[in-house]
């Protein structure tokens, strides 16, 4: 059943002023939207599960962020959501190269001395990680989202919800951040 706009917003509130009822029902009430997100996004319900707590969690302490102004109450909860599943997914993705790249430096210096030019690679890969790290999660985000997911600026606001001009804004910044960091 398909809540009210006023109605989550009402249990919202609520929520930001610690009422653990309200909080019970907007998760009934929008939990199977939420879980489907995470379904569609990591295509595993172990992870989705996870991705589907966290989210929760942030909602709990993030609920007086809320502004009405900005999109309505089910907009905002899926775009937490969305972010959770993409930073599992980046995670996953990060320590499975980390594995992935770990088990091949360690092959190739068995059999021999890695060249400089191997060595050169692997160090600016872990920098580049380090510094991304480092961004702010809106512009982290939307930086994979375009360069690691080939998403275009359009395709990054209908994916996260977000205004068009914010995302190019993120993008633009996060680049900048991301140079001054690489260059340091």
């Amino acid at each position: 059943m398909e809540q009210s706009q006023q109605q989550l917003l009402q249990w919202l509130y609520a929520t930001s002023q610690g009422n653990k009822e309200a909080f019970a029902n907007l998760y009934k009430a929008t939990s199977g939207k939420l879980f489907s997100v995470c379904i569609q996004l990591l295509r595993r319900n172990d992870w989705a599960e996870d991705v589907l707590q966290d989210a929760y969690v942030k909602i709990w302490h993030n609920a007086g962020e809320y502004h009405a102004d900005k999109g309505n109450v089910m907009t905002w909860m899926i775009s937490i959501t969305r972010y959770r599943a993409l930073d599992l997914l980046k995670s996953r993705r990060v320590k499975l190269e980390q594995t992935d790249s770990e088990a091949q430096i360690n092959d190739q210096a068995s059999a021999e001395a890695l060249t400089g030019e191997q060595l050169g690679l692997v160090r600016e890969k872990v920098k580049l990680d380090d510094c991304m790290s480092v961004l702010s999660e809106d512009h982290r985000i939307s930086i994979q989202l375009a360069y690691f997911n080939g998403l275009s600026h359009q395709e990054i606001t209908e994916h996260t919800g977000t205004a068009l001009g914010s995302v190019k804004s993120w993008i633009r910044r996060g680049l900048v951040q991301l140079k001054r960091c690489l260059e340091s």
